[in-house]
């Protein structure tokens, strides 16, 4: 019983590394040294298989956690801001256009006026 309880506790360690494979092969383990029988080896596999997907959902989430505060102190530009700010880039660029096409047409209709104006 003291090897079971070992090899569960290093279950604690990295459980979510092991395959249900390994899994299987403790619980026929355990089962044929007699530490359990056919029924609590099933109820084993199937707890430890979720316990298994509970860490990795765990570990997967402190992960995105790090991940973000890391973007976030690197002052990094996430790809909506970027959009963004080149929408916000080409409405100016549109608008700076529209400016200086006005500006040619007032110059042009200025020149036009003082030619006639000189004739």
């Amino acid at each position: 019983m003291k090897e079971t309880l070992k090899k569960v506790g290093l279950f604690g360690i990295g459980l979510w590394a092991l395959t249900e494979d390994k899994i299987n092969e403790l619980s026929k383990e355990l089962i044929d040294s007699g530490e359990m029988n056919k029924e609590e080896g099933r109820k084993f596999v199937k707890e430890v298989i979720e316990e298994q997907r509970k860490q990795t959902e765990e570990i997967e989430k402190k992960i995105n956690a790090k991940v973000q505060e890391t973007f976030k102190r690197a002052e990094v530009v996430k790809k909506d801001d970027l959009k963004a700010l080149k929408e916000q880039m080409q409405q100016l660029q549109d608008k700076l256009d529209e400016l200086i096409s006005g500006e040619k047409e007032e110059i042009k209709a200025t020149k036009e006026e003082t030619k006639k104006e000189q004739e």
